[in-house]
């Protein structure tokens, strides 16, 4: 029965984790999306898809959730200087001051609310060191005992869920294609996270010219409803 409880207080905490009533910000974030939709690059379901699908497989898959990954283990380790490493490692990839900010406000934000609740890592990490946000959720997942796999899967459903957010505003999609377009890409998550977790150090890292041109741009869009 303790075994029991302790695996369901662990998907709690998941579910924790990745419900948009987290109060980091992600909501306020498009990721290239709000420039795609202006230039007409995601008109409808269908390539509001294959953007998503994009990021998933070139960005997610191959530098986010790998670094999850590798910070839950550093944490298990008590491995500072990995944590700190990767951190910094995955930052220096954001492209754009834009993509930096999102991660590192978000990280924060979400920092502080760990240190609200006590978590050891975060309660210890340097004043004003910039933190990207897989780290902060590696943090507190650690903390939890989560278990890095689920911790994965809620990071990714979070990312989704966030970004269909913004394609049902922004081209505008309906409550159910919306709900049509999360059916389409879920089943897919799970491939994310075995992609990550099989990749070396020296296969880490994004390619996507088209998300970094995308939120160049966006940053000086004239009118904007997203920060990023």
């Amino acid at each position: 029965m303790e075994a029991r409880v302790m695996t369901d207080l662990a998907l709690l905490r998941v579910l924790q984790l990745a419900s948009p009533a987290l109060p980091i910000g992600g909501y306020a974030y498009s990721q290239g999306l709000e420039y795609a939709i202006e230039q007409a690059w995601v008109t409808d379901i269908d390539s509001a898809a294959g953007w998503l699908g994009g990021l998933l497989e070139h960005s997610a898959a191959r530098l986010d959730i790998p670094i999850l990954l590798r910070q839950y283990e550093a944490l298990e380790r008590a491995d500072d200087g990995a944590l700190f490493s990767w951190n910094d490692w995955l930052l220096a990839n954001r492209e754009t001051a834009e993509l930096y900010l999102e991660d590192s406000q978000q990280g924060g934000a979400l920092l502080r609310l760990l240190c609200s609740l006590g978590v050891p890592s975060a309660q210890e990490w340097p004043s004003g060191e910039p933190l990207a946000l897989v780290t902060a959720l590696a943090m507190a997942g650690q903390h939890w005992s989560t278990g890095a796999h689920a911790l994965a899967l809620g990071a990714l459903w979070s990312w989704l869920e966030n970004q269909v957010g913004a394609a049902t505003k922004l081209i505008p999609l309906g409550q159910t294609d919306a709900q049509r377009l999360l059916d389409r890409i879920l089943p897919s998550l799970p491939g994310v996270v075995e992609t990550a977790r099989q990749l070396s150090g020296d296969e880490l890292g994004a390619g996507l010219p088209g998300l970094a041109f995308a939120s160049a741009r966006h940053e000086h869009q004239y009118t904007r409803l997203f920060r990023s």
